[in-house]
């Protein structure tokens, strides 16, 4: 898929969940059932936001010190996002509505570039701190921030749209009294009817209240 057509399908994705995607699709790495990659993800999107943060106080400043946090900054950013991005890898292969979409590659080849955006401008401080970050430093930091914007957007729409890494699978039993089928849900175990995709979209707001139409 190329990047106009990756745009394109982005742009017209639709606001709610596809009807094959009302079911969670459990994480691969996890700790009981909790998915790893977002519990580690907000480390270097914090350490690499924070790097743009000192570098302006560098430039405004000329404090030595605001360089060397800039430096120190990059290194844990990108320790913990090599972390965050091989677990999140493996829910990348595993779980295959996470290639489906266009937001998925979007997430997973735009965190790529992060990584190597702030490896590069890791290298052209690695002997002067100071002599790194303007104007080349600076630039690498926005391009990292802003691109970091992106890629958790699409980490956010496989989440809150396509249900990866959420628990939330539908009970093979069914309610003995109404034939309806149960879903486990955010707001407990919820009876819907059997076999209406739309209804399990909706149900789980709270446990045993109607379904939404």
């Amino acid at each position: 898929m190329g990047v106009k057509d990756m745009a394109e399908t982005i742009r017209h994705g639709g606001s709610g969940v596809p009807e094959d995607e009302v079911q969670g699709a459990t994480s691969a790495a996890a700790v009981g059932k909790h998915p790893i990659h977002p519990t580690i993800i907000p480390f270097p999107i914090a350490f690499l936001t924070a790097t743009l943060a000192t570098d302006v106080a560098y430039w405004r400043t000329g404090d030595p010190f605001w360089a060397q946090s800039s430096r120190w900054l990059l290194r844990a950013g990108l320790a913990s996002g090599v972390v965050a991005g091989a677990v999140g890898a493996v829910d990348y292969a595993a779980i295959p509505r996470t290639r489906k979409h266009a937001v998925g590659p979007l997430h997973a080849l735009g965190n790529v570039t992060v990584l190597a955006i702030a490896a590069a401008n890791l290298m052209g401080r690695r002997r002067d701190p100071e002599e790194g970050v303007v104007p080349r430093g600076l630039a690498l930091s926005a391009a990292t921030t802003a691109l970091l914007g992106l890629t958790a957007w699409a980490g956010g729409e496989l989440i809150y749209r396509h249900r990866v890494g959420v628990v939330g699978e539908v009970d093979e039993s069914t309610d003995g009294e109404t034939g309806n089928d149960r879903v486990a849900s955010p707001g407990g175990i919820v009876p819907v009817p059997a076999g209406d995709a739309r209804a399990l979209e909706y149900a789980g707001e709270t446990a045993g209240e109607p379904v939404a139409r």
